[in-house]
């Protein structure tokens, strides 16, 4: 399917990760479309994706940018905004589930806000102007822990509650402007930073095995393409009249009954 976005200037927070994250898969699966990814992070590595795509013969970018300062996510938009002159879609997809629980420092909890929430709302801001000339669309990728809670990230899990609230509330502000404002969510995803994770534990495969068990489409983890994929869609045109969504990208993590959980089914 041509989703229409050949040429499409599409800005993606927190996509200078490790090689098959959520961010450099979106970015990537952008590339394939045709599109022209801007990657806005503060990792080095984003400098190497810039030149691995420009030597494809695609146009691309890559602006370093620490997400948690708003004065350089101003200056990163203005520096967008004067190379292309338009913001066809924004996907808001930087976040570090980063454990601030109740333990932790009231400065640790404000930087997991600035950073997790903050950021969303500080780029949609400043990108606003560019997406209201191209009549462009914005994508924020949320979590399941918005609602279902996790434990020990009380920063993380209220920024992406915040998340979700933006959401529609963009949905509602921006109708005149005929921008489209919706959220991914993800639950369980094998990503490289989850990997890691699971090679922290003594019993990591066991944990692991724990919690694939839990999740009802064919007990698997979501892919990182998996999510890509759905969020161009969401992008496109091809989901034209889709705005104030949570789209659910889990197998059924969220919302599917337990009873499918049993060792029996």
């Amino acid at each position: 399917m041509d989703l229409g976005l050949n040429d499409k200037v599409v800005v993606v927070t927190g996509a200078a990760g490790t090689k098959g994250s959520i961010g450099e898969t979106i970015v990537q699966a952008l590339a394939n479309e045709g599109a022209i990814p801007v990657i806005v992070c503060r990792n080095d590595r984003g400098y190497g994706y810039e030149k691995e795509l420009q030597e494809r013969g695609l146009d691309a970018i890559f602006v370093k940018t620490d997400l948690s300062d708003p004065a350089q996510i101003e200056k990163a938009v203005k520096i967008i905004g004067e190379k292309y002159g338009r913001i066809d879609a924004l996907i808001n997809n930087v976040g570090v589930n980063d454990g601030a629980g109740l333990d932790a420092s009231i400065e640790d909890f404000m930087y997991s806000l600035k950073l997790n929430l903050v950021s969303f709302f500080a780029m949609t801001k400043y990108c606003l102007p560019y997406l209201i000339k191209a009549k462009g669309n914005i994508l924020n990728i949320g979590s399941k822990v918005a609602l279902t809670g996790q434990g020990a990230t009380s920063g993380y899990a209220a920024s992406k509650g915040g998340v979700l609230g933006l959401t529609r509330e963009w949905a509602v502000d921006l109708i005149k402007h005929d921008i489209r404002s919706n959220a991914i969510i993800i639950a369980e995803s094998w990503t490289p930073a989850y990997d890691n994770w699971i090679k922290t534990l003594d019993d990591g495969a066991e944990k692991l095995q724990s919690i694939v068990k839990k999740i009802p489409l064919e007990n698997r983890m979501t892919t990182p393409q998996e999510i890509a994929d759905s969020c161009l869609f969401t992008i496109s045109d091809k989901s034209s009249h889709t705005t104030g969504q949570f789209i659910f990208v889990d197998g059924g993590y969220v919302h599917l009954d337990r009873s499918l959980l049993t060792d029996q089914l």
